[in-house]
C-alpha cells in the first residue's frame, strides 16, 4: 500500500536530505511540508504548496525590524549590519590590536627615573641627619690663609663612648677615660692629583696661643713642645687643627673624626675587608695575631692592626704605613658594586659609617664624597701617600724635617705635583 501523497515519486525525491545527487545543482534544504493559515482564522480552509515545490519563505525583516540574518552579505550571525567583524574588527571575534612597546618602554623609563631620583633625594637628606656636625672651626684662631685645593684633616680616635666593658674587652681598647687620637692623616684634594700625608702621633710640635673650645678662653702660647696627640687630649679637635696649621702653615678646610667601634662596625657592615699581610705579627696590647699571606680582616682584626705599634721597630711610622695600606683594601671594598648595588649592605655600611663620624659645622655629604673618592683613588696608586717627612728624634718624639715640610706645603697651597717624599 502506499501512503505516499499523490504526486510523490520517487524521482522525485531526488533533492530528498540524506541522498546523493547526480546533478550538478548542489543538494537543496530539506523540503518541509507548509501550512499556511488563511485569512479566514482558525477553522477557514487551509492552501498547501504543490508537492515538490519550495514555498515562499517569509522575510526576516518583516515584523523584526529590519534585522538580516547576514547569510547573504559574507557577515557574522547575529551582527549588526555594516560593521566589520574579524580580525581588526571590534566585535566578539576581533583580534586585540598589537602592544604600542614605544609608549609602554618611555613609560617604563619614566617610572624608573622617578623611583631613583625620589630614592636618592630621600636617601640624602636621611644620610645627611646622620652626621654629627660637633666641630666648630671658626673658634680656630690666627689661622693661615686658604691655598688652592681642599685639605682634610681626618683623625681616628680611641674614643670609647658608648662600648659596653664587653666590646672593650673584645677590641682590647681598655678603658681609659676621654679619648685621644691613634692616627691622623691630612688629605689634600686638588686638581694636580691628591696627596694623603700620615703626622705620626708622636711628632714633635708647638703649642700655640689657642682660643679654649668651651671656656671661649685665649691660652698664650710658651713654647711649650709636645706629641701631636696631645693637642687633641688638651683641648679636642679645635686645638688640634690650630697646632697642625701652625706648625704646617697649611690651612684646613675640614675635620672628620671616627672612633674605635665605629671604625670596627664599618668593616663588619661591608662584611670584611680583604688584605695581604707580607709579615706575619703579634701585640698583646692590640690584640693582633696575624700570619703572613692574604686574609679577610673583621671588625674587631681590623681595629687590632691599624693600631699596631709596639710590634715594629719603626714603631708609629710604621703603623701608619698600615693604617694607609687598610684604608686603601677598606676604599675598594665599600665601593664594589657588590656593595653599593645592594641595599642590605649599602645602606647599614653608610649608616654605620655616618653614625660613628665626627665631623665640622661646615662639612657637606657632597664634601665627604668627595674626601672619600679622593682617598680611594690616592690609595690605589692614582695620587700620592706619603708620611710627613722626619729627619730625626729627640727625648721619644718625631722630629719633622722642615725643609722639606716647607716646599711640601708650598706644592699643596699653589696645588701643584707633590715632588717631596716621606718616611
Amino acid at each position: 500500500m502506499n501512503d505516499r501523497p499523490e504526486g510523490w515519486s520517487e524521482d522525485s525525491r531526488g533533492n530528498r536530505y540524506g541522498r546523493g545527487s547526480t546533478s550538478a545543482q548542489p543538494e537543496g534544504a530539506r523540503v518541509m511540508r507548509q501550512v499556511r493559515r488563511t485569512p479566514g482564522g482558525a477553522g477557514g480552509p487551509q492552501a498547501a504548496p504543490p508537492y515538490g515545490g519550495v514555498p515562499q519563505q517569509p522575510s526576516y525583516d518583516q515584523g523584526y525590524g529590519g534585522y538580516d540574518s547576514g547569510y547573504n552579505t559574507g557577515q557574522v550571525y547575529g551582527a549588526p549590519p555594516g560593521r566589520p567583524q574579524g580580525p581588526g574588527g571590534t566585535g566578539p571575534g576581533a583580534m586585540r590590536p598589537a602592544p604600542n612597546w614605544g609608549r609602554r618602554i618611555k613609560w617604563t623609563a619614566i617610572t624608573l627615573v622617578t623611583v631613583l631620583v625620589v630614592t636618592t633625594v630621600a636617601t640624602y637628606f636621611w644620610a645627611d641627619s646622620k652626621l654629627h656636625r660637633d666641630v666648630d672651626l671658626s673658634k680656630v684662631i690666627d689661622r693661615p690663609a686658604a691655598g688652592q685645593g681642599t685639605n682634610y684633616l681626618i683623625v681616628g680616635s680611641d674614643s670609647r663612648a658608648g662600648m659596653s666593658a664587653e666590646e672593650k674587652k673584645k677590641l682590647h681598647t681598655g678603658s681609659a677615660e676621654g679619648k685621644r687620637t691613634d692616627s691622623m692623616m691630612i688629605l689634600h684634594v686638588g686638581g694636580n692629583g691628591d696627596t694623603l700625608i700620615s703626622l705620626p702621633r708622636d711628632s714633635d710640635v708647638e703649642i700655640p696661643t689657642y682660643k679654649g673650645s668651651t671656656s671661649g678662653k685665649v691660652y698664650q702660647g710658651t713654647g711649650r713642645h709636645v706629641k701631636l696627640n696631645a693637642a687633641y687630649a688638651e683641648d679636642g679637635p679645635e686645638l688640634l687643627v690650630r697646632t697642625v696649621e701652625y706648625n704646617t702653615g697649611l690651612h684646613i678646610d675640614h675635620y672628620v673624626e671616627i672612633g674605635f667601634a665605629g671604625f670596627a662596625n664599618i668593616v663588619d657592615a661591608v662584611g670584611g675587608v680583604e688584605l695581604t699581610i707580607d709579615k706575619g705579627f703579634k701585640d698583646k696590647y692590640s690584640g693582633a695575631d696575624f700570619k703572613t699571606g692574604k686574609q679577610t680582616l673583621n671588625g674587631q682584626q681590623a681595629l687590632a692592626f691599624v693600631r699596631t705599634r709596639h710590634a715594629f721597630a719603626a714603631s708609629d711610622l710604621q703603623r701608619t704605613k698600615n693604617q694607609q695600606k687598610f684604608l686603601s683594601a677598606l676604599a675598594h671594598q665599600v665601593a664594589t658594586p657588590t656593595t653599593v648595588l645592594n641595599p642590605f649592605k649599602f645602606y647599614p655600611t653608610m649608616s654605620a659609617g655616618l653614625d660613628s663620624l665626627i665631623v665640622d659645622k661646615d662639612m657637606g655629604l657632597l664634601d665627604l664624597g668627595s674626601m672619600f673618592w679622593a682617598m680611594k683613588g690616592v690609595s690605589g696608586g692614582d695620587g700620592t701617600s706619603m708620611n710627613m717627612p722626619v729627619s730625626g728624634s729627640a727625648g721619644g718624639n718625631l722630629l719633622w724635617d722642615k725643609a722639606k715640610v716647607k716646599t711640601l706645603v708650598g706644592e699643596l697651597n699653589n696645588d701643584e705635583k707633590v715632588t717631596v717624599t716621606g718616611n
